[in-house]
C-alpha cells in the first residue's frame, strides 16, 4: 500500500508538471462549477453560458499560474510565499478574465460568480497544497528504517531542515524539537512537536529515543553554542550542526549540509555588518597587491577582494607552495573573476619590487606580510627588524613613487606594551605609517589579535596533538588571548581601509579575551574525548610571550568611528624626521655583532618595549627573558 500511494505522491506531486496542468484545471472547472451553483441555489441555469466561458476561464487561469511559477510540483514543499502567489495569480486572472469577457461583449455573466469563482480557486489551489503536505507527513511518519533525529531549535532554520529531510530517499526522520522558548512547547512544526526545553534534551530523548542531534540554530551566538554543545555531550550520542548563518547568506553552503561542530562556533557566529557600498567604490575596477598572500590573513583578503571585481588582483608571497594553493583555489574553472596574477617575491627586495610595480601599476596595497611567531623572533631579532621594519619602509618608497593611493597595514595586538621583539616591530611600523608626511598615499594601520586557526597558532598545534594521543601543551594556566575568525577579521579590514584617514590606527573590536586553557577543554569535549583521557601540561611561558594581550596603550585616545566594530586609537606623535633618524641608527645596529644594540634602539624608538638588555646576547639571557614577561604581564 504504501509503495502504491508513494507511487502516486511521485506522479501527482513531483516533476509531472502535464499532469499538475490538468489537476489545476479540474479545479477551475470545480471552482467555477461550485460558484454557479451558489449563485444560483444549486441549480444550473443557463448552462451554454456557463461551458462556452469555461475553456477561456481555464485558458487565463492556467496562464496566470504560469506567470507566477505555480505550474511546477513539489507541493509539499509550499509556504506562504506560494499562498501568496497563489493570491496575486487568481486576481489578476480575475481582472483580464473580467476584461475578455467584456470585451467579447459577454455581459450576461452573472457578476457574483467572478468573485465567488476566485475565491473557490484560491481556496481549492492553497487546500491542494496544504493536503500534499499532510499527505507528505503522513508518508515521513511511517518510512521505515529511517534514522531518527531530534532538533534542537524550533524556528523558521528548523522548519527548513523538517522540509529538507522530510523527503524518503533522504533516510531521515523528525522525532521532535527541543526550544527554550516556553510559547512553543506542545507545538508542532510540519506535524513534529516540540518536546521541551534544551536544557530537557537528556530527558526528551529517554523518552524519545534517536540517532542522533541536529543542532538548528544558524545565528547562535558563541556562547549559546558552548552551552548546546554542552548539553549534547551529556546525551552521549552524536551531534551536527547546520552552517552558520553568515555561510548561509554568503551562498557557500545550504542549510541541508550539515556538520560537525567546531571551535569557531563556540568563539562565535556573528556576522559582520558589511556595508558594502564604501568598500566597493574603493576596489571595484581598481588594480590591488596583497603582500603575505599565501599566509591566514593575506588568503582571505584575496578571496574577499575578488567579490569585489577589482580590475586586476596581485597576490605576492615568498612561499612558493603557499601561492600555488591559493592560485588552484582563485582560479576556480567556470567562474568569472578578475585578472589574477601570482608572484613569488621578497618585499624586502626593493628592486624586485620595483619591477613589479612598474609593470602592473597597483592603486591599493595591503601589506600583510610579516614575521609573526614571537619565540623564533626572539632568537632571529636581526631578520626580525630587517623584514618587518625595513622591509614595510622600501615597500612604502616602492608604493609611492608608483602613485599607490591608499596603503593598508595589518598590526597586532602584540605592538601594545611589547615584551617581544615581534610585537615591538610592528609597533614601530605603526608609527611609521602614522608619522609619514601625508603625500599622495593615504596609508592606514589596523590593529587586531589572534586569527583563529592561523598557521602555526596555538589552536592547530592543540589540534594536532590531540590527533597524535599527545598532551596538550599551555604554556601557562592564566594565559589568555583575543582571537577572530579570518572572515570576520578581513571583512572589519576592508570596513577600516574604507573609511580610514591618513595616518589611523584603527582598532578592531576582539570582544574579551579567552582562556586557552578552556579552549583546549573544549577541543577535547569536541574530539569526543574526557579531559581524563587528555593531559593539559604546562610549559611556561615562552621568550617574548605575555600572559595577557592589550588592544590599546593607557595613553591612547579610543575614538569611535562610523562603524560599530572599529575603533580609532590617537597616541603620541613623533616627528618624522626625528623617528627618521632614529630608524636610520636602527639600520646601523644590524651590522653589529648580537642582537643588544638593535634590542636597545628598538627601546628609543619604542619606550614602552619591556626587554632583558645585558652584555652578551645568549640563549641563557633569552631563556631568563619569561620571569621578566610575567612580571610586565603583572604590572
Amino acid at each position: 500500500m504504501r509503495k502504491y500511494f508513494g507511487n502516486v505522491s511521485r506522479l501527482v506531486f513531483e516533476q509531472r508538471p502535464w499532469f499538475i496542468t490538468l489537476f489545476e484545471a479540474a479545479l477551475v472547472f470545480c471552482s467555477l462549477l461550485l460558484a454557479w451553483l451558489l449563485r444560483f441555489d444549486f441549480s444550473l441555469p443557463y448552462r451554454g453560458l456557463l461551458f462556452r466561458t469555461l475553456p477561456l476561464l481555464i485558458l487565463v487561469r492556467l496562464a496566470a499560474l504560469r506567470l507566477f511559477n505555480l505550474h511546477r510540483g513539489w507541493w509539499h514543499f509550499s509556504g506562504i510565499a506560494e499562498v501568496l502567489n497563489i493570491l496575486k495569480a487568481v486576481g489578476l486572472g480575475t481582472l483580464v478574465f473580467y476584461l475578455m469577457m467584456a470585451g467579447f461583449g459577454i455581459t450576461s455573466f452573472p457578476r457574483s460568480v467572478y468573485v465567488f469563482e476566485a475565491i473557490l480557486t484560491v481556496g481549492l489551489l492553497a487546500g491542494g497544497r496544504l493536503m500534499s503536505r499532510v499527505f507528505a507527513e503522513c508518508m515521513r511518519v511511517n518510512v521505515p528504517g529511517s534514522k531518527k533525529i531530534i532538533l534542537i531549535g524550533a524556528g523558521f532554520a528548523a522548519q527548513m531542515v523538517i522540509r529538507e529531510i522530510t523527503h524518503a530517499k533522504n533516510g531521515y526522520s523528525v522525532v521532535g524539537c527541543v526550544d527554550d522558548d516556553p510559547t512553543k512547547l506542545g507545538l508542532k512544526l510540519q506535524g513534529v512537536p516540540v518536546l521541551g526545553s534544551v536544557g530537557q534534551l537528556p530527558s526528551v530523548l529517554a523518552r524519545n529515543p534517536a540517532d542522533e542531534v541536529l543542532i538548528a540554530v544558524p545565528s547562535a551566538t558563541g556562547e549559546q553554542m558552548q552551552k548546546i554543545t554542552q548539553i549534547c555531550q551529556q546525551t552521549g550520542i552524536p551531534f551536527r550542526t547546520v552552517p552558520a548563518l553568515h555561510e548561509i547568506i554568503d551562498g557557500n553552503v545550504s542549510i541541508r549540509q550539515f556538520r560537525e561542530v567546531r571551535l569557531e562556533d563556540l568563539l562565535g557566529r556573528d556576522t559582520v555588518e558589511m556595508d558594502l557600498e564604501p568598500v566597493r567604490r574603493e576596489l571595484e575596477g581598481k588594480v590591488v597587491l596583497v603582500t603575505g598572500a599565501a599566509g591566514s590573513i593575506g588568503s582571505e583578503l584575496c578571496r574577499q577582494i575578488r567579490h569585489y571585481r577589482p580590475e586586476r588582483l596581485i597576490c605576492v608571497d615568498q612561499s612558493e607552495t603557499g601561492l600555488f594553493y591559493l592560485q588552484q583555489e582563485l582560479t576556480t574553472e567556470g567562474r568569472e573573476e578578475p585578472s589574477l596574477f601570482f608572484c613569488v617575491a621578497d618585499i624586502s627586495d626593493s628592486e624586485r619590487m620595483q619591477i613589479l610595480f612598474n609593470g602592473e601599476r597597483p592603486q591599493v596595497v595591503f601589506h600583510a606580510a610579516a614575521y609573526k611567531h614571537v619565540p623564533i623572533m626572539e632568537c632571529n631579532v636581526q631578520e626580525a627588524v630587517k623584514n618587518n621594519i625595513f622591509g614595510l619602509l622600501g615597500l612604502l618608497d616602492v608604493a609611492e613613487r608608483n602613485a599607490v593611493v591608499s596603503f593598508v597595514m595589518i598590526s597586532s595586538d602584540k605592538a601594545v606594551n611589547p615584551t617581544s621583539v615581534m610585537g615591538t616591530t610592528k609597533r614601530v611600523c605603526e608609527l611609521i605609517l602614522s608619522c609619514r608626511a601625508a603625500l599622495s598615499m593615504r596609508c592606514v594601520s589596523v590593529r587586531f589579535g589572534n586569527v583563529l586557526g592561523s598557521n602555526g597558532s596555538v589552536i592547530p598545534v592543540l589540534q594536532q596533538q590531540l590527533q597524535n594521543n599527545q598532551s596538550l601543551t599551555i604554556t601557562h594556566p592564566e594565559i589568555k588571548r583575543f582571537f577572530m575568525t579570518a572572515r570576520e577579521a578581513v571583512a572589519l579590514v576592508l570596513q577600516a581601509f574604507s573609511i580610514g584617514e591618513h595616518g589611523d590606527i584603527l582598532v578592531l573590536d576582539m570582544g574579551v579575551p579567552i582562556s586557552i586553557v578552556q579552549l583546549a577543554r573544549t577541543l577535547i569535549q569536541l574530539s569526543g574525548k574526557t579531559e581524563e583521557q587528555v593531559e593539559i601540561r604546562f610549559t611556561g611561558l615562552r621568550p617574548g610571550e605575555k600572559l595577557l594581550e592589550e588592544l590599546f596603550y593607557g595613553f591612547e585616545e579610543v575614538l569611535p568611528t562610523c562603524r560599530q566594530k572599529i575603533k580609532r586609537a590617537r597616541g603620541k606623535a613623533m616627528a618624522w624626521p626625528n623617528l627618521s633618524q632614529l630608524l636610520s641608527e636602527l639600520r646601523a645596529s644590524l651590522t653589529v655583532d648580537g642582537a643588544n644594540p638593535v634590542r636597545t634602539k628598538l627601546r628609543e624608538i619604542v619606550p614602552e618595549y619591556v626587554c632583558q638588555i645585558g652584555a652578551s646576547d645568549t640563549q641563557e639571557e633569552i631563556a631568563a627573558g619569561p620571569a621578566l614577561h610575567r612580571a610586565a604581564s603583572a604590572v
